[in-house]
């Protein structure tokens, strides 16, 4: 098992825990979308916390969608993750390059902006998704989706976040964690928790000395105070395909389809997720067009 996350119970249940290694998920979406790297390192901790997150929240065929939308310049992200463990987003400017910060690591902040939103849209199966959404109070992401914990889902948490990207752009590790408080939690292990975050070195560090996300754990709650529940495969998959892209054309104003065929005799799509492209003849887009129509023109008989 290349990357996985963990599940983990702590202090005999007060502590929910959660530790990944995504090292290769993040290459992918880096190999697919040729991010630069601070537009990388911002893709990169939306797509762990969004792992992270569907971990804890998501079962079954659920979704969720996270959007950050800051004042930077690598504009918005967009991460989609499940309960089964996949994952992908896109940056809206993936070629963003900054100096580092006064830390000497690849300046997030500065990349993703501090005035904004995250917002998380869940889709549970019901008749509409559910979505919460914060201001950004950091633009470091960890602690973004920390105050999202916090204000939409009432769980004092604490995730931290790490991408390392090497000079030539590739992703040489990538990981986080997420440590959630329950209830019953007793203030002498939140305690003893808030000093071993202080302690705690980076996660990237960490994963670049080998150690697993099982040690990560460890080294936040104390080994023997752990109790590993699961470990699941996660990775980067997209599930685009020329029929999803025929049906978001057939919502299209019959005018823009007539002007595609008139200017261009067909048209391409392209995912903004993995870069695969779809190619629409004319003969094509007038299926999709006339097909719309008849849908529309059912509908609107059945409602008389």
């Amino acid at each position: 098992m290349s990357d996985y996350l963990v599940k983990a119970l702590a202090y005999d249940g007060q502590l929910r825990a959660y530790a990944i290694d995504a090292t290769q998920t993040v290459a992918t979406a880096q190999n697919k979308q040729g991010t630069w790297s601070a537009a990388t390192a911002a893709l990169g901790r939306s797509m762990v916390g969004t792992l992270l997150l569907s971990a804890a929240e998501l079962t079954n065929d659920e979704t969720l969608t996270v959007k950050i939308n800051g004042d930077g310049p690598v504009g918005g992200i967009v991460v989609t993750g499940n309960a089964r463990g996949t994952v992908k987003g896109y940056v809206q400017h993936p070629e963003v390059h900054l100096p580092l910060n006064e830390h000497h690591k690849i300046d997030v902040k500065k990349a993703v902006g501090t005035k904004g939103f995250l917002a998380v849209t869940k889709d549970l199966g019901l008749k509409e998704p559910f979505t919460g959404e914060v201001p950004l109070v950091s633009g470091e992401l960890g602690e973004d989706f920390t105050y999202y914990l916090a204000q939409s889902e009432q769980i004092p948490s604490a995730v931290g976040l790490s991408v390392f990207v090497n000079p030539d752009d590739s992703v040489e590790v990538a990981g986080g964690f997420m440590i959630q408080v329950m209830p019953d939690c007793q203030e002498e292990v939140i305690a003893g928790l808030e000093k071993r975050l202080q302690e705690l070195p980076l996660v990237s560090e960490m994963l670049r000395q080998n150690k697993t996300p099982e040690d990560i754990l460890y080294a936040l709650l104390g080994e023997s105070n752990v109790k590993v529940l699961e470990k699941k495969a996660v990775a980067f998959k997209c599930d685009c395909s020329k029929a999803k892209f025929a049906g978001m054309m057939a919502t299209l104003p019959s005018a823009d389809i007539d002007q595609m065929i008139a200017e261009d005799h067909g048209a391409q799509a392209v995912c903004h997720f993995c870069g695969k492209k779809y190619d629409f003849t004319a003969a094509e887009l007038r299926a999709i067009e006339e097909h719309a129509q008849n849908k529309k023109t059912k509908k609107e008989d059945d409602e008389k």
